[in-house]
């Protein structure tokens, strides 16, 4: 459940107003918007569900699943950081087609994926032409809909983003037990191909030539280029390190990641078009709510990845009765994320944060303990109350976080931070998916129940200890959102 917080804020440009747009045309952009969201929202969540069968399709260790998965969030966030201002230089238009239209091109190639290093790469092109797609489609909406009409428009995307974070777990375990054609696994890319295709027509002919372009905007090819190599050096060794035996090349690679990380800091301050704001890294709430997506959704993704294959790999469910059991988590999720948008975040302020916090922290504890107590004997409707709490307990989370982090920035400020941000977030996902990721495959390692079992425990304590810190931090932030100003 990343893509929607995005959706919401991750491109805001000025420029002058474009000419009228007629409404009924309007509509049309605004569902092929949402196909392209739909579709980046379930394919990053599928895998997850999907890898046991995928590995042993295909082959490969602990570490081919880990990349199946990074692949796609990492290239999406490194994608995200420059994907914007690309859209001002070259046209929001055309990059959200070519977007598109790569992005089903990509979903093919996975669905036909011969060996686990092309499904890694294709992986790796989904999430980039992900991260071009998804900016330049709001974009888009906020321009061709009138300011009466605007936030009409915008209402749906709660509903229609919850329903589908209900409805994936549930499509890929349906598809699975399908097996359609003989099709295994690569269904759940394959169908992407058809929406894509519908997509792309129908934005060839409805969306404007003019998308809110900045005028004389400008890229920093140096600072992008130091932060793509400084994320590789730093995700590369915490995937491949345990399979490895964590040779010197591992530790020096990460170490190389914090010069190349200096290295872009000193030309992030010197460039006359940085990549981000420089003033944003005055402001305490931006340098905390770093923190806090960091620690929150690392914490998430690792625990979306370690249910899965506690209960596939551990336990020896099917991909469908995994699917189904995770329905209390996808709705708990739902059900929050209409409620902090629609109610809490307005009522109760940065206080929604915490509570979000605290409830999925109790829910991570009592999946602990439900692990712990029943172990062999665990079924479905044990684990659906505290499924339930941490599935709601992070929806809380997902709407308004961004608005408390931004809620004292600057018009300049906001676009720039909010796709920083998202960048932040799915690299966290990335990292979380690595590191959490290799210390539960490291206990897990003698592949037996018992050794799923206490691996899973002791993952659900890491992100439990991680979501009680970014909740002291929660304190730092402003007291109102952002769009209360």
């Amino acid at each position: 459940m990343t893509t929607e917080q995005s959706s919401f804020t991750v491109s805001r440009t000025t420029g002058p107003p474009p000419p009228p747009f007629p409404l009924r045309k309007a509509w049309l952009v605004l569902a092929v918007v949402f196909i392209a969201e739909i579709m980046d929202l379930i394919d990053s969540s599928v895998a997850n569900l999907a890898g046991p069968s995928i590995r042993a399709d295909l082959g490969g260790g602990p570490m081919t699943l880990q990349w199946v998965l990074t692949a796609y969030t990492a290239a999406f966030a490194l994608g995200l950081v420059t994907s914007g201002r690309l859209g001002d230089l070259l046209g929001r238009r055309r990059l959200f087609l070519l977007g598109m239209g790569a992005f089903t091109l990509a979903s093919l190639a996975c669905g036909l994926a011969p060996n686990p290093g092309f499904l890694i790469g294709a992986r790796l092109l989904q999430g980039l032409f992900g991260s071009v797609m998804i900016p330049q489609g709001m974009a888009l909406v906020k321009v061709v809909f009138p300011p009466q009409h605007l936030r009409r428009a915008l209402m749906p995307f709660g509903p229609v983003m919850g329903l589908a974070t209900v409805a994936g777990p549930i499509l890929a375990g349906w598809l699975l037990h399908l097996d359609l054609f003989g099709s295994e696994w690569r269904s759940i890319f394959l169908i992407n191909v058809p929406f894509g295709v519908a997509a792309t027509l129908l934005g060839l002919r409805v969306l404007p030539h003019r998308g809110g372009e900045t005028p004389g905007a400008r890229l920093d090819l140096t600072g992008v280029a130091l932060l793509t190599v400084g994320s590789a050096l730093l995700i590369v060794p915490l995937i491949q390190g345990r399979d490895l035996g964590w040779p010197l090349w591992t530790y020096l690679m990460m170490a190389a990641s914090i010069v190349v990380f200096a290295l872009f800091v000193v030309s992030e301050r010197r460039s006359a078009h940085p990549v981000i704001t420089p003033t944003l890294f005055r402001r305490r709430s931006f340098v905390v709510g770093l923190l806090i997506v960091g620690g929150f959704y690392a914490s998430l993704s690792a625990f979306v990845l370690v249910i899965n294959l506690l209960l596939q790999l551990g336990l020896r469910w099917t991909p469908l009765r995994t699917g189904l059991t995770l329905i209390p988590w996808a709705v708990g999720t739902a059900v929050a994320v209409l409620l902090a948008g629609a109610v809490l975040a307005e009522r109760l302020g940065r206080a929604t944060l915490r509570i979000g916090l605290a409830v999925a922290t109790v829910g991570l504890l009592a999946l602990w303990w439900s692990t712990a107590h029943w172990g062999t004997g665990l079924t479905a409707g044990q684990l659906a109350p505290s499924l339930f709490l941490t599935g709601f307990g992070a929806g809380l989370m997902f709407v308004p976080l961004f608005d408390f982090i931004l809620g004292d920035s600057t018009a300049e400020e906001v676009g720039t931070g909010a796709g920083m941000l998202n960048a932040v977030q799915q690299f966290a996902g990335a990292i979380g998916v690595a590191a959490i990721g290799t210390v539960f495959f490291s206990h897990a390692a003698r592949g037996t129940t018992h050794s799923y079992l206490t691996a899973a425990q002791l993952v659900f304590g890491i992100c439990a200890g991680m979501y009680v810190l970014t909740l002291l931090l929660v304190g730092l932030l402003p007291k109102h959102a952002q769009q209360a100003h």
